[in-house]
C-alpha cells in the first residue's frame, strides 16, 4: 500500500473564514492576533493559513492521562493527591457539558454583544473551590532542567496568563462564578536517569496563575476592526513569517523582472 502523505493546502474553505458559518474566534486565534495582526488577517480574512506545526504527541498523551486521573476523582467527588499536596481547597468539577467544554471544535462559547464575535476556547479541566467558584485548569508538559515552580520558568509566560484570563472570562460570561486563581498542572520529564529503558519519569508541579482579562474587551474591538477593514494591518514585531514572505516575494519579483527584461530585449 502506498504511503499517504498529507500535503499543505494554504487555502481554507470560505465557511471557515471570517463571515463564514463555521468561523469562531478561538482563544488561540486571539493569541495569533496579538502575535501578528497581518498573519491573523491573511489567515482569517483572506483564508490563507500558515503552515501547520507537527502535533506534540507526547504532550497529548500526558493530557489524556491527566484527564483520566482527574476524571476518576471527579466521579468519586474526591480530591486528587496534587490538590492535597498543594493545599488547594477544591475537587474536580462535575458538569454535564464538560466533554463539550473540552472539545477544541466547540469548547466554552460566548457571543460578545459589543462586536458580535463568537469567542470560544477548549479547556483541559475545571475544578470547584469549596466556596462554589470555578477554577480554570490547564495541563502542560515539557522537559527542562530543574523544577518548574512558576510561569517565569516558561518562555510562554504571557501567553499562558492570557489563556487563563480568556477561559475565566468565558466562564463568567456563561454565568458562572469564577475563582481569581487558575492553575497549570505541569509535567516535566526528567533527564537525570541513567538511560531510557522504555520509561520517562516526570515531576509534576502545580503553578498558580491570577487571571487578568481586563485587556480582552479592547482587544476584541481591535480584532473586529482588523477583520472588517479592507486594508491589511502591520505585521507583529517578532513575527518570523512576514519577513520570510517579504524576502521570497522580493526575490521572485526580481527574477520575474529580469525575465521580462530579457524578453523585451529579444533574448
Amino acid at each position: 500500500m502506498a504511503e499517504y502523505t498529507k500535503k499543505y493546502n494554504p487555502n481554507r474553505s470560505a465557511e471557515w473564514n471570517y463571515g463564514g458559518d463555521k468561523w469562531k474566534l478561538s482563544r488561540s486565534k486571539i493569541d495569533f492576533f496579538i502575535e501578528c495582526p497581518r498573519c491573523f488577517y491573511i489567515d482569517n480574512k483572506l483564508g490563507t493559513k500558515r503552515p501547520g506545526m507537527p502535533s506534540f504527541n507526547l504532550n497529548i498523551a500526558v493530557d489524556e492521562l491527566f484527564k483520566k486521573e482527574f476524571d476518576s476523582h471527579r466521579a468519586a467527588g474526591t480530591k486528587h493527591p496534587l490538590m492535597k499536596k498543594y493545599n488547594i481547597d477544591a475537587v474536580p468539577f462535575a458538569h454535564k457539558d464538560l466533554d463539550t467544554w473540552r472539545d477544541p471544535f466547540v469548547g466554552l462559547m460566548y457571543t460578545d454583544p459589543e462586536t458580535g464575535l463568537v469567542v470560544s476556547g477548549g479547556i483541559d479541566d475545571v475544578w470547584q473551590h469549596s466556596d462554589g467558584s470555578l477554577i480554570v485548569v490547564d495541563y502542560k508538559a515539557t522537559s527542562k532542567d530543574g523544577s518548574i515552580t512558576s510561569l517565569a520558568d516558561s518562555a510562554w509566560e504571557e501567553q499562558y496568563e492570557r489563556q487563563i484570563g480568556i477561559y475565566q472570562w468565558l466562564f463568567e460570561k456563561m454565568g458562572f462564578t469564577v475563582h481569581k486563581t487558575g492553575y497549570f498542572v505541569y509535567a516535566n520529564a526528567l533527564k537525570t536517569a541513567d538511560g531510557f529503558n522504555d520509561t520517562l519519569t516526570f515531576e509534576t508541579t502545580v503553578i498558580p496563575c491570577t487571571g487578568d482579562n481586563t485587556w480582552l474587551p479592547n482587544t476584541l474591538q481591535n480584532i473586529k476592526k482588523c477583520l472588517d477593514s479592507d486594508e491589511y494591518p502591520e505585521s507583529g514585531p517578532k513575527c518570523e513569517y512576514c519577513p520570510y514572505r517579504a524576502a521570497c516575494g522580493q526575490k521572485l519579483q526580481a527574477i520575474h523582472g529580469n525575465r521580462k527584461e530579457k524578453i523585451g530585449n529579444g533574448k
